[in-house]
This record gives C-alpha cells, structure tokens and sequence, in this order.
C-alpha cells in the first residue's frame, strides 16, 4: 500500500462527515500531505456573470475555512504525528481553488553555468526576482507541459511499488 493509499484511507474514516462533498483529493510527499477537498457552491441567480460567481465563490472558500479551522487543526495535528509529515488544506468550490498555508521546501541542487545563465535571464528580464524563484517558475513550467507523462511515471512507480510489497519477505 502506497503512503498516498494509507493517508487517503485514514483521512476516509477521521475527517468529519460531510466536511466535503465527496472525497478529498490527497497528495503525499516526503515533507507534506495536501488534502484538497470539494465543497458545494454558492446557489447564484442564473444571469450572474463570472465576477460574481468568482467572489461568490471565494467568500464561501473564505467561509469554510474559518468554520472549519478548528476540525482541521485537530485532524492535522493528528495525522502529522501519525505519518510525520506536515498537513496542507485545498478546496475547490465551483470553478475555484484555494490552497491554504502549505510549505514552500528549500531544494539544494547543483547547476553548470548554462543553466545558472538561463536562471540569470529570467532574473534580468523581471520574470523573476531571484535564481530560486525562477528555477521554481521553470519547474512549474515543465510540470505544466509534461503533466500526462508524469502522471504515467508516477503510476508505473505505483505499480512497482505494489509489485516490492507482493514480493518475498527477506529476512
């Protein structure tokens, strides 16, 4: 069982009933849980356009997330000692999404001077205020153009995982 499968199955039978709508999308890393759920959105007469339906949706964002604070600090705090990572809150209500407090993870890495010269570039032309934030553009970038693929690595080393657990237990 994958750590996503495992915290998934315990946040199923600890969060409150009808906290969400259906259940919470969850993403595990090895410094973070991101549990993003749907909640239902704002009735609005059928003529309202888009402005209205964003800021109806972002004060019922707004809304939950101060009734709920509570019933999510108690179930963070529990499921952080339980797996030993932190807890991050998303909701979508409508066409909207929020991603509340989540961590923002120092990388260390090592680049060769044409990397750090595209860095540079991007730096000067004001994309971006420093190296760091404009490695984080540039992996953000990549993720968006390559979502398919890395969403098919991402399962075949589910399945490799599943295939590890199957296996022989070695001694």
């Amino acid at each position: 069982m994958s750590d996503n499968d495992s915290v998934a199955g315990w946040l199923a039978g600890r969060l409150p009933d009808g906290l969400f709508v259906a259940a919470p999308e969850v993403q595990v890393d090895r410094e973070e849980i991101t549990v993003i759920g749907t909640i239902s959105p704002p009735d609005l007469d059928e003529g309202a356009d888009d402005t209205a339906r964003r800021q109806a949706e972002a004060g019922r964002i707004a809304r939950f997330r101060e009734s709920t604070r509570d019933q999510r600090i108690e179930v963070a705090r529990e499921a952080e000692h339980r797996f030993d990572r932190k807890v991050a809150w998303g909701i979508r209500c409508g066409e909207s999404s929020q991603l509340f407090t989540h961590l923002a993870v120092p990388v260390m890495t090592r680049l060769r001077q044409p990397q750090r010269q595209v860095l540079d570039t991007l730096v000067a032309a004001g994309v971006a205020r420093s190296r760091a934030d404009a490695l984080s553009w540039c992996v953000k970038l990549v993720g968006q153009h390559t979502d398919s693929w890395l969403t098919e690595l991402r399962d075949a080393m589910e399945t490799v995982d599943k295939v590890r657990d199957a296996g022989p237990v070695v001694d």
